[in-house]
């Protein structure tokens, strides 16, 4: 499926891999709409886009975790161009905190965002996407598959994301609905800047060395060329192709191997 003329919604695109995935799709041809918290953020990428490539884009302010924006965010869609051919569910947030020490709402506020958000944006954008057989994505993460240490909420999050797309996509087996789950490894982004600590607080510096992970923009690629080949998942890195093979295998050498891993990193929980 060529994206050229398609519409295609992606939240969570003021930043990182959503920013990244809004310039892939228009480079590609794509009708945009876009939406995440910061609204002015937002209207300087679509009118860059708008300039860039010759596309039609909107911006929506929109806060995944109420559903009224939600389906705000989908209606304005279809009153702007008609239909919708791919929704891309982006958005989200992460952790770092042992569960032993965390305020229960850091939980609360990834499932609301992560999850919940999820849910809200395809239950309006199903009954579209349905009519045009179109795409409905889903960014996950290899904490989708494998439970990681002090991001118990994350993780959590995740494996619902990916047993919600999984139920999803066979419910649709015979409507022509595409369901993608996209898994990319650690990415530099602002994902962990923004990620929360025991207090619900932003903890405002990553502890991972972000200059050794992927990018936003090839993450992005690789997620539009699955859209396009209408693929069913992707895991995009050697390390996470290697953990989601070792946790059905060897389980408790890879739970190990994650320990040992995460206890290497700056200011770490793990002793």
């Amino acid at each position: 499926m060529s994206l050229k003329s398609k519409i295609v919604i992606i939240t969570g695109a003021s930043s990182g891999i959503g920013k990244a995935l809004a310039y892939e799709a228009a480079r590609r041809g794509a009708n945009l709409v876009l939406g995440a918290r910061q609204f002015v953020t937002l209207c300087q990428i679509t009118q860059d886009i708008e300039k860039q490539f010759g596309v039609k884009a909107l911006a929506v302010q929109c806060d995944v975790s109420v559903e009224e924006d939600c389906a705000h965010l989908i209606k304005q869609a279809v009153l702007t161009f008609g239909k919708i051919d791919v929704l891309v569910n982006n958005a989200g947030m992460s952790m770092r905190a042992l569960f032993k020490d965390l305020d229960l709402k850091v939980l609360k506020t990834l499932m609301d965002v992560n999850f919940w958000g999820t849910v809200y944006c395809t239950k309006y954008a199903l009954p579209e996407i349905i009519k045009t057989q179109g795409s409905i994505v889903g960014v996950s993460s290899i904490a989708g598959y494998k439970g990681l240490p002090g991001r118990t909420g994350y993780s959590a999050s995740k494996f619902a994301m990916n047993g919600f797309l999984d139920s999803l996509r066979v419910e649709n087996l015979k409507t022509g609905v595409h369901v993608l789950t996209a898994c990319p490894g650690f990415t530099a982004s602002n994902i962990r800047n923004t990620a929360l600590n025991k207090n619900a607080q932003q903890q405002g510096e990553s502890s991972l060395e972000e200059e050794k992970m992927m990018t936003a923009e090839e993450v992005a690629k690789i997620i539009v060329d699955g859209i396009e080949t209408r693929a069913r998942t992707l895991i995009m890195t050697g390390q996470g192709k290697l953990t989601v093979t070792l946790s059905k295998l060897f389980p408790a050498w890879l739970d190990k191997l994650v320990y040992n891993v995460f206890a290497k990193e700056k200011d770490p929980l793990l002793k």
